[in-house]
């Protein structure tokens, strides 16, 4: 039995579950699934997510680099600055993406079984952050390529991919929810995401940014734990402890938000998908 249309009350087949060893393996078969039909019938399968990677950072860096000389010695080696703020936004975008649409997507199986929705936006999420594992190849491979030496500072690293995968958790969940009830929600996000490409210094200098973009650069989650990716795996500083509360707290805001907004209207999911 469903939610009723009428009164929204949730029935004992729409309740919230807490996590379950059958959830946990059902993340795991779907990370699984996902990544075959990813690499499926490609004849270099898994290397493309190092060549991806590779390929953007060589156009963008003979674009900016050399025609609109963004290519500024403050940034230190300018491939390896552009490589690591790509690769982290793209796991962004990657994981909203997905995530937004896993519950449409899902849709078949929620009708026939038992499971926490919440499940596949954080599926979605998971396996965008495999996809950035192999990633991290191609960002080791221009930093030998281009001699900067990894150093003690790069063992902060993964407190930033962390609290980034946490983050977009919460976006994911948030968006999954709005865009079963708005589809409108799906193609805002890509205009969204444009605009939020441009707004964060991936490829050009933060000192080009006017006063008041610089003061707003403080509120855009990317611009922080880009910077801090860069600070301990580029310029080999340990971040002050105002950008760690900033990315954990940036995480635990997107993450509590999301979840609020995802549990208070997934028993009507049924009836919109």
């Amino acid at each position: 039995m469903n939610a009723d249309k009428n009164t929204g009350t949730v029935s004992a087949k729409d309740a919230w579950y807490p996590p379950s060893r059958r959830d946990w393996f059902i993340l795991r078969q779907l990370v699984s699934k996902d990544f075959k039909l990813k690499y499926r019938r490609s004849t270099l399968g898994v290397v493309w997510s190092v060549l991806n990677p590779l390929l953007m950072m060589l156009v963008m860096a003979a674009v900016f680099g050399s025609f609109m000389r963004y290519n500024d010695p403050s940034l230190g080696n300018y491939a390896v600055y552009l490589i690591l703020g790509n690769t982290a936004f793209q796991l962004m975008s990657d994981a909203t993406n997905q995530g937004m649409c896993s519950i449409i997507w899902a849709s078949s199986l929620l009708k026939k079984v038992k499971i926490n929705r919440y499940v596949f936006p954080v599926q979605k999420v998971l396996f965008a952050g495999v996809n950035y594992g192999f990633s991290l190849i191609a960002i080791a491979l221009v930093m030998i390529v281009e001699r900067v030496p990894l150093t003690w500072t790069a063992a902060l690293m993964p407190f930033a991919l962390v609290t980034l995968v946490v983050f977009c958790i919460g976006l994911s969940l948030l968006l999954s929810a709005l865009s079963v009830f708005f589809r409108d929600v799906i193609h805002l996000w890509s205009v969204v995401l444009t605009a939020w490409t441009y707004a964060t210094p991936l490829f050009y200098p933060f000192k080009i940014l006017p006063h008041w973009m610089q003061v707003a650069e403080k509120f855009n989650p990317m611009y922080i734990y880009i910077t801090y990716i860069r600070d301990v795996i580029l310029y080999h500083t340990v971040p002050s402890a105002g950008m760690h509360v900033a990315c954990l707290g940036f995480a635990l805001v997107a993450l509590g938000i999301g979840y609020a907004v995802f549990h208070k209207n997934e028993h009507k999911f049924i009836l919109y998908i």
